[in-house]
């Protein structure tokens, strides 16, 4: 996989969000997500809060800790109307400052993690490119903000619905989406996973 490819599936999911969001009600907006504490709006303002950070506004951020740097985030941009954020989104298609490391890694696997993080509350389910869940589990894997690793460390996690494979230990197996939520430590998700790996799997996402 080269990296302007992944560029160019960066762009791509970021397209396809912003076609959802555009389909959204203002109550949608504000409904919960699979993010704790975070609407609709939240999550958005969180994602392309990044894009829009100079090298020296990303380092003031986040001097304030991972935690204390998205809730900036998500404050300078949750006032926002529905539609100035789709706007936001649009103008962002092509991932900047840090969300561009890593060849758009960071851009694809964020968007594509989030972009479910939104669809699943709303009952609103979508069919992912499997060019681009190869991708973003590989990378969600071992991206530290995500914090997958401790999670999966000795389990294989296995994709039934594409051909991707990983680690070693009691196997988890289910779709690849279900696997990256899981991995990203989203509740619940593991109900739909199976396998002797799955109550560990579940127990450290719980913890």
């Amino acid at each position: 996989m080269t990296e302007p490819d992944v560029r160019t599936m960066a762009r791509a999911e970021r397209a396809d969000l912003a076609d959802f969001l555009a389909t959204l009600t203002p109550e949608e907006w504000d409904a919960p997500t699979l993010c704790e504490r975070w609407t609709v709006r939240d999550v958005v303002a969180h994602m392309f809060s990044y894009d829009e950070l100079s090298m020296f506004g990303l380092v003031r951020r986040l001097a304030n800790g991972p935690g204390r740097a998205n809730d900036i985030g998500v404050a300078a941009y949750r006032d926002r109307s529905p539609e100035q954020l789709v706007a936001l989104v649009r103008d962002h298609l092509d991932p900047r400052g840090l969300p561009a490391a890593f060849g758009g890694r960071i851009a694809l696997t964020d968007c594509t993690i989030h972009h479910q993080d939104i669809r699943r509350p709303l009952g609103r389910p979508r069919e992912i490119p499997p060019d681009r869940l190869r991708v973003a589990l590989d990378y969600a894997l071992f991206a530290p903000p995500i914090k997958a690793r401790p999670r999966v460390r000795g389990l294989t996690l296995q994709a039934t619905d594409l051909e991707w494979r990983s680690g070693a230990g009691p196997l988890v197996e289910g779709p690849a989406e279900s696997l990256l939520m899981a991995a990203a430590g989203r509740a619940g998700v593991t109900d739909e996973l199976s396998g002797p790996g799955v109550p560990t799997l579940a127990e450290r996402i719980a913890a």
